[in-house]
């Protein structure tokens, strides 16, 4: 039996990080991988999304060039065979540079399935027993099935399986209308699917702000793509050719849907179950999470949990956080999950980033706050891009603090920050407002709702001002 100082399960992006931080602190580290270094995120989930993603649309914003007097000799095609080399490309250069990364910086990487023997020794099935100081569990989460129709991985598919296709459906059915699950259908449909929603729910991406609602309903509606809201799946069976589902819709009347797939995507849960945690006495939630506090310390104080093991948000830079945290706690350095905010971004169309408190959480809470929104029509880098449909919407205290922010538009994702960092830093929309910022940009119109909320606005009306 080898005794280790610290020893990190999972090698995602909770983990890889905890375990870096780790060893630039001193500590000597052993990380447990049971499949690729990166994790879910790099391998499975976050990039190879992001990669189809951005080639969805640059397939869908290929066939608008027309309208700038751009013309093309031939109609576009998708070759989804060579989208998948260059996806597991990007993936694999990522993935050897965690490897590389865990290497120099001294941690020790192994490949395998670790299981809790007891409080102070973890097990790698059919290999050697680890006896360690502190334990970091940073395995994610796994997707949810659907009882009646579990997955099998060849029709009836997840998130996981449809980022690998080497043909794209002709038609897909999605069950679940949450992030994940319209992420794909509109990448999907943009590159030539025939798209069908089914969500159990009154709305698609429940809990979203009914403005920014409004314009993915509208895009939805624009690529061809079917919502069925407070509706279930109650059969799924073959047919000649290709699975036929049958729906019970919202009116209580019966659907029959066609598709080549069916994509399931309706949440996660934990992966805590398979780690023997119940040999070190962690305890979880009802739903089986793992419970941590600010510190990322299970009830076992020398035990840390990270990332989506502990529950939602499910957010890969959340793990990140988490992860850096439970290291400088191990570390005894003062450490602790103390952010103001935790932004997400949602990478549908239009993309929508948020961050901080809406308006109605600030009134919930008691703070005195109001709402003034920019639109990307009034911007001119938006409207050189095509980009004339979303909103940047900024949530101000009374003492004019900028407490919040919500961007529905073109890269929404890589604008959310600026505002992030205004909150963490206690900026008020004034301090933005007086910032110069380069001229055609988006982030411009982060500006511009600072400027609408001192009374001092440029390029946009205010009445009364």
């Amino acid at each position: 039996m080898r005794q280790e100082d610290t020893v990190v399960i999972g090698a995602g992006p909770g983990g890889y990080p905890c375990a870096i931080r780790l060893a630039q602190l001193g500590r000597r580290v052993t990380i447990i991988e049971r499949d690729k270094a990166g994790g879910e995120c790099l391998n499975f989930g976050c990039i190879p999304s992001k990669t189809i993603i951005q080639a969805a649309d640059l397939f869908d914003r290929y066939n608008a060039f027309i309208d700038r007097g751009i013309f093309v000799s031939a109609k576009g095609s998708i070759d989804l065979g060579r989208l998948q080399q260059f996806k597991d490309e990007v993936v694999l250069r990522l993935t050897r540079g965690v490897e590389s990364l865990l290497r120099s910086y001294g941690a020790t990487l192994i490949k395998g399935e670790a299981r809790f023997e007891s409080q102070r020794e973890i097990a790698i099935v059919g290999g050697e027993t680890i006896r360690f100081d502190n334990a970091v569990i940073a395995t994610g989460s796994v997707f949810s099935s659907l009882p009646a129709f579990p997955f099998d991985h060849t029709t009836i598919i997840d998130a996981r399986d449809f980022l690998s296709l080497s043909k794209l459906p002709s038609s897909l059915l999605v069950v679940g209308g949450g992030y994940i699950g319209l992420e794909l259908g509109i990448a999907a449909a943009k590159m030539g699917s025939r798209v069908t929603v089914v969500e159990i729910l009154e709305q698609i991406m429940a809990g979203t702000d009914r403005e920014v609602l409004r314009l993915v309903e509208k895009r939805l509606e624009k690529l061809g793509v079917t919502v069925y809201t407070k509706s279930t799946v109650t059969d799924i069976a073959a047919g000649s050719e290709g699975p036929v589902i049958r729906v019970k819709t919202g009116e209580g009347k019966e659907a029959k849907i066609e598709a080549e797939k069916v994509l399931v995507s309706v949440g996660k849960s934990s992966s805590a179950k398979r780690l023997g945690i119940e040999n070190a006495g962690i305890q979880t939630d009802s739903r089986g999470f793992i419970k941590v506090n600010s510190e990322c310390r299970t009830n076992v104080p020398f035990i840390y949990a990270v990332g989506d093991v502990t529950g939602p948000p499910f957010l890969a830079h959340r793990a990140t956080a988490m992860g850096r945290v439970a290291a400088e706690v191990i570390a005894g350095e003062a450490s602790a999950m103390e952010q103001k905010v935790m932004p997400a971004a949602l990478f549908t169309d239009p993309e929508i980033a948020t961050t901080g408190m809406s308006l109605a959480e600030a009134e919930k809470a008691g703070i005195s706050a109001r709402v003034v929104k920019f639109p990307y029509a009034a911007s001119g880098r938006a409207l050189t891009l095509g980009e004339s449909e979303g909103f940047v919407r900024l949530v101000v205290s009374a003492d004019g603090t900028v407490i919040g922010g919500q961007i529905a538009g073109r890269d929404a994702s890589e604008l959310i920050s600026e505002v992030s960092l205004a909150i963490e830093m206690g900026a008020t929309a004034e301090d933005i407002a007086l910032t110069v910022h380069p001229h055609p940009t988006l982030p411009e119109m982060i500006m511009e709702a600072s400027e609408l909320a001192e009374g001092k606005p440029t390029n946009i009306f205010q009445k009364g001002k």
